[in-house]
């Protein structure tokens, strides 16, 4: 008799279960092909998303109060940029176009972190996040002139003091203590601070568990005491654009990492995937152009004009004032650009900006570039390696000191509902070194917070990017 209760009971609780209406999610997209790179999963699925999370991923078809048809469209973890300089409403536009969901400023950096978070609350486009940076750091203790990104003057050649070191670290473990993302550096843009002075600074970054974002100087001899100077302090190191910094030397720069990873130490890499970079013209990594041959200043292009420039016009540019005047600087091969890309070392990061619609295309275009040419055209990487340089490697990378990135990068029960939708058939860049405001094709939707932000290759009114930041104690 109490089996046969049980039974009825359970055949009872069943047919209820099979009765109750099924849920009604937020938003549906519904019939594409989703792609975890964390997991392996590839295949066609429905994704239900209630308030900002993944709430299902079904083989059957959900329910939604709002349904976007992906079919034909690869639905991937939205795109994660750990180095992109323009943070402002222009920028994010352009780069929330181009599949990227969360934009951090991570070279660079600020020297006032809680600051630079208020001054963006409650929300953009995209979520972002900072470094605390060594750069701006000494440009305030140091007294530099510039009010942009890089010192123009003492804050970049001068030498510091024992008691104004002192000072750069308090400023560090500050930023941390507010929430910064990691510490960063551009040795390449402070040429007075010796290697004693950068690995102090990776010292503090171990000590509040941050990674180092270095923009090197100094080829591959540069590299070693880079990697040396962190291996001394304990510190997490990545060396951006590894492409630029390695220029002609870049294989050696990547075996030189390999090396170092093979023997236990914490580095990564990240590289975009054009041949041209971009910088202040002012900035300490010019400062030796009088010895330059003729020949090498042509290979600067003025964003402002794109005129390429000459010894005179160079010279003119360089003493404008101006302290945002940019330049790109062609130079690198297609082959160079394409061995940083493919390498399984790196990550996909822009290094872009874009200011009163001037910049580099790296900023609108990056990531369609490497979906478009580098997996559909030239088949040098698969979809899913491309898509974990771009999602769930850089998650993981910020992972230990911020956890909110557990849930970034990854297409699964609980992760944040950020997705970008794209045609694998058309995906493309589209901006050119002449006009970088061209957005990318083959992106129609970009989902952020489970709102969408992209709909239809349009930028919509929703502002869901929220902060992105280590816990401030």
């Amino acid at each position: 008799m109490r089996r046969l209760t049980k039974t009825v009971l359970w055949l009872t609780s069943a047919a209820a279960a099979a009765c109750a209406p099924a849920p009604t999610y937020d938003l549906v997209v519904a019939n594409g092909r989703v792609i975890d790179p964390e997991s392996g999963l590839d295949a066609v699925r429905h994704v239900g998303i209630s308030g900002d999370s993944i709430a299902a991923i079904s083989e059957r078809p959900l329910k939604g109060t709002t349904t976007i048809d992906a079919t034909n469209q690869v639905v991937a973890p939205g795109f994660i940029d750990l180095h992109e300089h323009g943070q402002q409403e222009e920028s994010y536009g352009l780069m929330v176009r181009d599949g990227v969901t969360s934009a951090l400023e991570l070279e660079v950096g600020t020297a006032d972190v809680a600051d630079w978070y208020k001054s963006r609350d409650p929300g953009q486009i995209v979520n972002y996040g900072v470094s605390v940076g060594h750069i701006q750091a000494r440009m305030k203790v140091l007294h530099d002139p510039s009010t942009g990104l890089l010192p123009t003057g003492i804050g970049g050649s001068g030498s510091a003091t024992e008691a104004q070191m002192a000072e750069m670290e308090a400023i560090l473990r500050k930023g941390l203590a507010e929430g910064a993302v990691a510490v960063g550096f551009g040795s390449a843009y402070t040429p007075g601070a010796t290697m004693p002075e950068i690995e102090r600074m990776f010292r503090v970054a171990a000590e509040g568990g941050a990674s180092a974002h270095i923009h090197m100087r100094n080829g591959v001899a540069g590299l070693d005491s880079t990697i040396a100077s962190a291996a001394s302090a304990n510190a997490k190191l990545h060396i951006v654009h590894v492409n630029s910094s390695g220029d002609t030397n870049l294989v050696a720069f990547l075996d030189h990492i390999k090396a170092a990873r093979d023997k236990g130490q914490d580095v990564t890499t990240e590289a975009y995937p054009y041949g041209a970079g971009m910088t202040e013209i002012r900035s300490a990594m010019f400062d030796d152009w009088k010895t330059w041959p003729d020949s090498r200043f042509g290979l600067h292009q003025l964003v402002s004009t794109g005129e390429r420039l000459t010894r005179k016009s160079f010279e003119k540019a360089r003493n404008s004032g101006g302290t945002n005047v940019t330049v790109i600087i062609h130079g690198r091969s297609e082959e160079q650009t394409r061995t940083a890309i493919v390498s399984p070392l790196t990550m996909i990061a822009s290094d872009g900006f874009i200011v009163n619609g001037k910049g580099h295309p790296r900023t609108s275009g990056s990531y369609s570039k490497v979906l478009g040419k580098y997996v559909r055209e030239e088949k040098a990487l698969t979809l899913i390696d491309a898509l974990r340089k771009m999602t769930v490697e850089p998650a993981k990378r910020l992972g230990a000191r911020v956890p909110a990135m557990a849930n970034k990068g990854r297409v699964r029960l609980g992760a944040d509902a950020d997705l970008t939708i794209f045609d694998p058939a058309t995906v493309i860049d589209r901006s050119t070194y002449e006009d970088a405001t061209i957005p990318a094709a083959g992106i129609p939707y970009v989902i952020i917070g489970g709102q969408v932000v992209v709909d239809k290759g349009q930028v919509t009114s929703a502002r869901p990017g929220r902060a992105i930041r280590a816990p401030v104690k």
